[in-house]
């Protein structure tokens, strides 16, 4: 996963992100991409945006998380790997 980008739109330029993870969820069947632009939050913290997308269909569309309880899961997920390191 380390050196692996992404390339986003945001506020209508294209900003090449750095992959943190992916995973898919069994529970949900869709998986998850957890990224960064490495700008810097008001806290101090690095930005790390999470979206969903569709692996079967694999187009690379993203999709915003809305689902309170897909977004604990995937905080649940991502504590676990940051953990791991």
């Amino acid at each position: 996963m380390e050196d692996e980008k992404i390339v986003i739109k945001k506020d209508g330029q294209e900003v090449e992100c750095e992959v943190i993870f992916t995973f898919t969820s069994p529970d949900t069947g869709k998986g998850y991409i957890g990224y960064t632009d490495h700008t810097i939050a008001k806290n101090g913290r690095k930005n790390i945006y999470v979206s969903s997308f569709d692996p079967v269909l694999g187009t690379g569309k993203l999709e915003d998380l809305t689902d309170k309880r897909e977004i604990e899961m995937v905080q649940r997920v991502f504590k676990m790997i940051k953990g791991s390191k």
